[in-house]
């Protein structure tokens, strides 16, 4: 009887430490584990494997070409202009994006009156689809649409032109669109951020004389640090996505010079049937948007330190 009930107090204790160095969230984290490894990490090695591929994306033949898609990457003038337009697409709308956020959160943290109104109408165009807003600016910028129109009412017939024929003018509208449909998201965000800076640090400083910009500069700016860098990711990752805006209003036109990463991808893949060459394109994709992040946060980090 002693041994047994030894044994039973043994198991009893196996079972308590067992308890103690089971993770307690592991059955809660299981599905969406199980989702992520089995389903996202399977694509992306099974979209690794087609980059190897000459495949048409229906064919039964499927050649191995090794590194050959992507030595061709290298050699395509398109993929480089791809590259090249996502990057000064990063650029400007990020720039644009904190400096309207930052400018709009200060404003409605001031006293300003209907302070809910003007924060529905910053942010109306976060939840407008592209699909539905894409005609609009399609109709804006046509030869005979709303800004020659408006251009030749007023007497500046010199200034009409074919905005969207036009490569620079079509970028900068592409930009555009994209600043004016994600503003709002990046308000919210300097909002928040700015709601964690103690009033009584913004009184002091205000007491010792200091300016609205010197607030700005010195007080709230350093505050929102951390909300700037993540919008920095976001907007990168972002970029290196965009495919409904460039599109729905200019198909990647005229002659390339607002294709992206993922309009290239749509084309290659669907349109000219390169199946492998698209994956490589994708793979290329991911492998930057995740540098990009790593590269911002880190660099965003070191600055923090440097300043302290």
């Amino acid at each position: 009887m002693t041994s047994v009930a030894h044994g039973a107090g043994a198991m009893t204790t196996r079972s308590s430490r067992q308890r103690l160095h089971r993770p307690a969230g592991l059955p809660w984290i299981l599905p969406a584990l199980v989702v992520s490894v089995g389903l996202l990490y399977y694509c992306i090695f099974y979209t690794g494997y087609i980059s190897t591929l000459d495949w048409d994306g229906t064919s039964p033949l499927q050649q191995p070409v090794g590194a050959a898609n992507y030595v061709k990457m290298l050699s395509d003038p398109v993929f480089w202009g791809s590259l090249t337009h996502t990057v000064i697409f990063f650029v400007v709308s990020f720039v644009v994006q904190v400096v309207l956020g930052i400018v709009f959160a200060t404003l409605l943290h001031s006293k300003l009156y209907l302070k809910t109104f003007y924060k529905v109408l910053i942010f109306i165009p976060v939840v407008l689809a592209t699909a539905t807003v894409a005609p609009v600016f399609r109709q804006i910028y046509a030869p005979d649409g709303t800004l020659n129109g408006v251009l030749g009412a007023v007497g500046l017939r010199g200034l009409e032109q074919t905005w969207l024929a036009n490569g620079t003018s079509a970028l900068l509208i592409v930009i555009t669109v994209q600043i004016w449909q994600s503003t709002g998201v990046v308000f919210v965000l300097y909002y928040a951020a700015m709601g964690q800076i103690e009033p009584d640090v913004l009184e002091a400083a205000r007491l010792d004389g200091a300016g609205n910009l010197r607030i700005i500069r010195s007080i709230v700016w350093p505050g929102v640090r951390g909300t700037t860098i993540a919008i920095a990711i976001l907007t990168a990752i972002g970029s290196l996505k965009t495919f409904d805006i460039p599109f729905l209003i200019t198909s990647g036109g005229p002659s390339y010079q607002t294709e992206f990463l993922g309009t290239q991808i749509y084309r290659v893949s669907i349109s000219f049937a390169q199946v492998g060459y698209g994956a490589s394109l994708s793979i290329v994709l991911l492998v930057l948007a995740l540098a990009a992040a790593v590269i911002i946060n880190v660099s965003g980090r070191r600055g923090g330190r440097m300043d302290v």
